[in-house]
């Protein structure tokens, strides 16, 4: 599985910015055709090398939609700094905490990039906890291969999970939740046939056209998207209808 083109990857930045002008003209109406959240927990886990900060487009529209929405909390995304499975169970705590917080009910999941990586990892730790998993131009197979970021990834993060084979193995299983992987195939960082899940009654993937990785967070189409998708009751999730 090869990374995207160098081509698309140098189209990155402008690309996104596009995407992002798009948006913000195009909030008001994305509000109004979208539908409303029930106020659920929804937490947002950004990409490698970035913190919340770059999470804050989708968080305010989604809390705009009516959900309770969280950062991940845990600074800027510098990977599994002393292994996957430490910080899962890290991340899991915190996940627990927000649900307690919010009298027990199940959280709902938004990882971008390296993010879908935790999120689908902390749901496979904990099920009972998660209403559902999306991921955002997210590599779950062909790591190391399939994405243009791994020498970042190496630069800033010392662990060598990502060359484990056992753990790309179970990096690549699908968690036992109502799971949406988002992605693009015009995708510059990020490989696009390495985000595809198996479709069943509970897995999908949604293709947003001409979306750019760095675009993905909030791009209007991820962004409506996504809104439909966290609107289904707790237990009634069914496949988008494109």
């Amino acid at each position: 599985m090869d990374s995207p083109s160098k081509l698309l990857l140098l189209l990155e930045a402008v690309r996104s910015v596009v995407e992002y002008g798009q948006s913000i003209i195009l909030n008001v109406p994305l509000q109004f055709i979208s539908p409303e959240g029930d106020g659920h927990p929804v937490v947002i886990f950004p990409g490698l090398g970035t913190a919340d900060g770059s999470t804050h487009f989708v968080r305010t529209f989604l809390s705009n939609m009516g959900y309770k929405v969280y950062p991940w909390g845990f600074g800027r995304n510098l990977g599994p700094q002393e292994g996957l499975a430490k910080l899962t169970e890290e991340m899991t705590s915190h996940i627990r905490d927000i649900s307690i917080a919010n009298g027990g009910v199940k959280v709902s999941l938004i990882g971008w990039s390296l993010g879908g990586v935790y999120v689908r990892e902390i749901a496979k730790a904990a099920p009972d906890l998660i209403r559902q998993v999306i991921t955002l131009g997210t590599p779950f197979k062909g790591i190391p291969n399939a994405t243009n970021a791994t020498m970042l990834y190496e630069l800033l993060n010392k662990d060598k999970s990502h060359l484990d084979p056992l753990i790309i193995e179970s990096v690549a299983k699908c968690p036992n939740v109502p799971f949406t992987s988002i992605y693009s195939k015009t995708d510059g960082v990020v490989a696009w046939t390495s985000s595809i899940e198996k479709e069943t009654s509970i897995s999908e993937n949604i293709e947003v056209p001409c979306a750019s990785h760095l675009g993905l967070g909030h791009n209007p189409t991820t962004m409506y998207i996504i809104a439909n998708r966290l609107a289904q009751a707790d237990g009634e999730w069914v496949r988008y209808k494109k």
